[in-house]
């Protein structure tokens, strides 16, 4: 494999990743490496593939940890199939779904109230007589749960 290997900086100029990204990566087991008799890390293509993946997940807001349970899912020495992709766009599809409808409706709602319970606005579409906002828990109840969460580490 190393004579058709890239190198840490051919990796971070095609994947847009720092080295210490991918070094950091590596240590997390998301990616892997060779190491020459030197003691260079050498990557094979298909590394490309999974930064690319993790980006696309960390950007939707996926937990490291999520993406490390899928990644772990993937062949390590051959390039994932349409169906490897299938299978993880079945997996997230009804979350990702959940994400788009809470943007939307925060998109929509956010000239007038972001749900926050805050009583700020003379007129907001959002109700909060009595600060009974408080009730729902810590946070902005009002937003869609999905925008609630806590973000991924």
């Amino acid at each position: 494999m190393l004579e058709e290997a890239l190198t840490v900086s051919e990796v971070a100029r095609r994947s847009g990743f720092a080295p210490s990204a991918l070094r950091f990566y590596e240590r997390e087991g998301l990616i892997t490496a060779q190491r020459t008799d030197g003691g260079q890390r050498r990557y094979g293509r298909i590394v490309l593939r999974r930064l690319a993946f993790i980006r696309a997940a960390r950007q939707v807001g996926l937990a490291l940890e999520e993406v490390r349970e899928v990644l772990a899912e993937l062949p390590e020495s051959r390039t994932p199939t349409r169906a490897d992709w299938s299978r993880i766009s079945r997996l997230w599809r009804q979350r990702l779904d959940e994400q788009i409808e809470a943007l939307v409706a925060l998109r929509d709602g956010l000239d007038s109230c972001i749900g926050c319970g805050c009583l700020s606005l003379k007129r907001c579409q959002t109700l909060n007589p009595q600060d009974i906002a408080a009730a729902g828990g810590p946070g902005a109840v009002y937003l869609p749960r999905r925008l609630r969460e806590p973000l991924p580490e």
